[in-house]
């Protein structure tokens, strides 16, 4: 599972990164960075969009086959889907008219963009809940194929298309060819979830507890949703004291560090359920070996990823366009927070799959917090070098907190130097 998920992630990192590259050349600096900002604010609102059911998946689905209580697990199944689609469309309605209200106040260029690519956010948070019910049954590719390879291909396809048709390729145009992939492609997820799920859970009575399933979902939004806005923050608030052009040239760095980025993630993604699986089988010794292979997983690809990802991002941001090459040193800065997350491996979900979500929450929380303090105060003195120290310190704080806290709470060292004895005297 894990080496499957790592190659999607691979294969799906340089899609992702080649379709950066083409937007931004054939938009320009201008309106890809007005694009770039729009799409950050739906990923950041995808993720809250959820209500914490792109997690739980990982924490009730395990547990319901394993107790063989088919009634909630088909319960849930079809709720979790129902709830966030919900959500996402209300919280879509609100944010276009918070925007249109504010429209006076916001920058001009900023607002159509901003309300085309929203229609998109109730297909991106039932894609996202998918992926959750996906991962949990062991299925990679139908979890993350659709969304780092199919959307992404399907965006450069409609956004060429659309230039050749004659239509400028402005952040408008970009915006709707995302809007469009992200409907077709949650669409298709929802067809072939509903075949694979025909095979695993038989037709019957379901036994809906939401309340219950959002009092553990809503902690695993707040750890989500503050890990998403750790992540984006810095490119949102970047576009408050600067232009469009040096925006573009921060996100540029932001998605070249991402080739290194999408380690954690996928070990993360892979890791999860297994963490669930471990824990509700009383099996401490399974669950500390399992954490010790994750970290190792984590830490040491995305360290060899970010040495050669130094010596080749010159060449790498020459892609996009002139004055890219601004964002060489924000990566070298960028990659010491990355590089600290991935020392103690995927953490978070360790805490949250064991019951500790509220505390993971609220380290976020702090993290979050601290970060936009430290954004707050850095922008303006130092430009986009104070976004990237502003982003690294705040993630250093952060992975330094869920080690602490994953050593009381569950007797379990995570930092990359602690050997597997270390944890092994730990429960003594």
């Amino acid at each position: 599972m894990a080496l499957s998920t790592f190659a999607i992630r691979v294969l799906g990192a340089g899609l992702a990164y080649l379709s950066q590259i083409l937007l931004a050349r054939w938009m320009g600096a201008h309106e890809y960075g007005i694009y770039s900002v729009a799409w950050t604010v739906i990923i950041v609102l995808g993720v809250f969009a959820c209500i914490g059911f792109s997690s739980s998946p990982n924490r009730f689905i395990p547990q319901y086959d394993k107790t063989g209580d088919l009634p909630r697990l088909r319960g849930f199944l079809l709720t979790s889907r129902l709830s966030a689609l919900v959500a996402a469309t209300v919280l879509a309605g609100f944010g276009m008219l918070g925007v249109w209200l504010l429209r006076q106040t916001i920058e001009p260029f900023y607002v159509w963009p901003l309300i085309i690519i929203l229609t998109a956010l109730p297909l991106f948070a039932l894609g996202g809940v998918q992926d959750g019910i996906a991962r949990s049954y062991d299925w990679p590719s139908l979890a993350m194929l659709p969304t780092y390879i199919w959307r992404p291909l399907v965006i450069i396809g409609l956004v060429l298309g659309l230039i050749l048709s004659g239509e400028p390729a402005t952040a408008m145009t970009a915006a709707a060819a995302a809007v469009i992939a992200t409907w077709l492609v949650a669409i298709y997820q929802v067809i072939a979830l509903k075949r694979r799920l025909a095979n695993k859970v038989q037709p019957g009575p379901r036994k809906i507890e939401l309340s219950g399933w959002l009092a553990i979902s809503l902690p695993m939004l707040m750890v989500e949703g503050f890990l998403q806005l750790i992540t984006s923050a810095d490119v949102i608030m970047v576009s408050f004291w600067h232009s469009p052009e040096e925006v573009a040239v921060y996100f540029a760095a932001s998605k070249t560090l991402a080739l290194v980025h999408f380690v954690y993630f996928a070990v993360r993604a892979a890791s999860a359920h297994r963490f669930s699986g471990f824990v509700h089988s009383n099996d401490q010794t399974g669950l500390e070996n399992y954490v010790r292979q994750a970290t190792i997983w984590t830490f040491w690809p995305s360290l060899t990823a970010g040495i050669g990802l130094l010596l080749v991002a010159p060449l790498l941001l020459s892609l996009f366009g002139a004055g890219f090459g601004a964002g060489y040193p924000l990566i070298a800065v960028l990659l010491v927070g990355v590089l600290a997350r991935s020392s103690v491996g995927p953490i978070d979900a360790l805490l949250t799959m064991s019951g500790h979500q509220k505390s993971c929450a609220l380290i976020y929380s702090a993290t979050f917090a601290a970060n936009v303090l430290l954004n707050l105060l850095l922008i303006p003195k130092f430009g986009l070098m104070g976004a990237a120290i502003a982003t690294s310190a705040s993630i250093i704080f952060e992975a330094t907190c869920l080690s602490i806290t994953a050593h009381r709470k569950l007797q379990i060292r995570t930092f990359i130097l602690f050997s597997k004895a270390d944890n092994k005297g730990s429960t003594r």
